[in-house]
């Protein structure tokens, strides 16, 4: 019997590929996603509300991404969704699933919430925060069983302040909004001023609750009157008034912060090293454009698929082991490789600096150096954090 060349090397590829699967035991991975819808309470502008499923699909694209491979390695990934308001109904969520045999958690949920979550769980959940930028759960709590794929504030300020110094914008006006949240995000960018040597000339904080669609002309100038500044930071996470800011300044300057030019986990405008192809997947999949929370979700639930295909194994400990050591990497479409701080869980990740139409930049910036990973400029330092493992 002849059989020719072509039919051959088919035969060939064909056989190799069915000996390098067959060392994959079948094996299903349950993720699980819980989100605590936050009532953040009236909006004094009209600005874009954030999607009401903002990192849901996120996680479901990362489900789709895990199967796309994970068919050829006899694995398959499921997602469980959960969503209340209660911060208890989701705790008890989280219980029962963990009872159950759930292993696998992605939080979209405050800080107060993950961390009771957290203690209710035995040893061997893996968890990751894509939900809360709380600088606290990477400085002190540093809760063993969770992974933070959304950033810090203190790397999203960290991420502006180098670009501050390396443009030589060394002196801030400082507009603070009246939120807890707000007050959190001056404080990591006061933080971040005091490490790259950025000066704050003045601080004020904005409590009117004016119609700034009417009046901002009129009152933004005279608030942001002081001696002369080369920018101004604005701390509104709710939206409240910085959008109006820009260019009602008293000296024309650029806005950065929450408006204006913006430290962020993902945004629409990212489309370098492949990033296009991510963000064409997202949109055909949500019929929407991809956010922080999204991307965090997608990167939680593709840390586990990358450490299962990795290990050969579903065992959450086998799994949390490999995310923590130095051989995990995520292909997370931000120009390199990503990994997790051992200290504190956090995913080193550049940060894009963006406005609403376009990529400005990304940190960390040129120049700004570390002994052993320049990502770790961002955030807080394995000398800077309080807690241990």
């Amino acid at each position: 019997m002849n059989i020719s060349k072509k039919t051959l090397n088919s035969a060939l590829l064909l056989a190799g590929f069915s000996l390098s699967t067959s060392a994959y035991a079948n094996l299903e991975i349950n993720i699980n996603y819980l989100n605590q819808v936050m009532d953040n309470g009236p909006v004094l502008s009209n600005i874009l509300p954030e999607p009401e499923d903002s990192g849901l699909r996120g996680a479901e694209l990362g489900i789709k991404d895990s199967n796309t491979t994970g068919r050829f390695l006899k694995q398959k990934y499921s997602l469980n969704t959960y969503q209340s308001d209660a911060a208890t109904d989701v705790i008890a969520e989280a219980i029962r699933l963990y009872e159950s045999g759930q292993r696998f958690f992605v939080l979209n949920t405050s800080s107060s919430t993950l961390n009771k979550i957290e203690k209710s769980l035995g040893d061997d959940a893996v968890i990751f925060n894509a939900g809360s930028a709380d600088d606290q759960l990477r400085k002190e709590s540093c809760n063993a069983g969770v992974f933070h794929t959304l950033p810090s504030r203190a790397m999203l300020t960290d991420a502006l302040a180098q670009w501050l110094k390396a443009k030589r914008l060394d002196e801030v006006l400082m507009i603070n909004g009246g939120t807890e949240d707000d007050q959190a995000y001056a404080s990591a960018f006061k933080r971040a001023a005091k490490r790259f040597g950025i000066k704050i000339v003045a601080e004020k904080q904005w409590d009117f609750d004016s119609d700034l669609r009417r009046t901002a002309q009129k009152e933004l100038p005279l608030f942001t009157q002081t001696k002369e500044y080369d920018v101004v930071f604005v701390a509104d996470e709710r939206g409240d008034f910085g959008e109006y800011v820009l260019y009602n300044t008293w000296y024309p300057r650029p806005v950065v912060g929450t408006q204006g030019l913006s430290p962020v986990a993902w945004h629409r405008v990212v489309e370098q090293w492949g990033a296009a192809q991510l963000q064409k997947r997202f949109n055909k999949h949500a019929k929407r454009w991809m956010t922080s929370e999204d991307y965090a979700a997608w990167a939680g639930v593709r840390s586990v698929s990358e450490a299962v295909t990795r290990t050969k194994s579903s065992d959450s400990k086998i799994v949390e082991e490999y995310i923590r050591s130095d051989n995990f990497e995520l292909a997370g479409f931000k120009g390199r490789k990503l990994n997790y701080r051992e200290w504190n869980g956090q995913l080193r990740q550049p940060i894009p600096l963006v406005h609403p139409r376009s990529l400005v930049s990304q940190s960390p910036q040129e120049g700004f150096l570390h002994p052993t990973n320049e990502l770790d400029t961002l955030g807080f330092d394995k000398a800077e954090v309080k807690c241990s493992k």
